[in-house]
């Protein structure tokens, strides 16, 4: 689990090359509740919503959320390119995201499939 983690952080600008299902999983679950955690710790000590800004600390906070957020999406869109690569899928899949239902589920799916030999190792 540390090791996927750690393998996540290592590779968050490599969308070359393959990630386990473990390496896809771990990072995917560890990422959503730390944000979780994260956001639920500022919420209670500011007293309000994370995306309400009162002020300059509030608008810092909302700034330092936002630029942490892009950087977990780039480290999450690149290990989604490597999982597909995985189980011998081209990274271009990732668009099927955008198909309303269908797309996110079909895209799920492909991410559950078995790592298979294929043109990226």
């Amino acid at each position: 689990m540390i090791e996927s983690y750690r393998r996540f952080w290592q590779n968050i600008l490599n969308f070359s090359g393959t990630a386990s299902r473990s390496d896809f999983w771990w990072p995917t679950i560890i990422n959503y509740f730390l944000g979780g955690l994260l956001i639920s710790i500022v919420t209670k000590t500011s007293g309000h919503s994370i995306e309400t800004i009162y002020n300059l600390t509030d608008l810092s906070v909302n700034l330092v959320a936002k630029v942490i957020a892009l950087v977990v999406w780039l480290g999450n869109l690149s290990v989604m390119v490597r999982r597909l690569h995985d189980s011998d899928h081209s990274g271009w899949w990732i668009f099927i995201q955008f198909l309303p239902i269908f797309g996110e589920i079909w895209l799920i799916i492909l991410f559950l499939f078995s790592s298979k030999r294929n043109r990226w190792q």
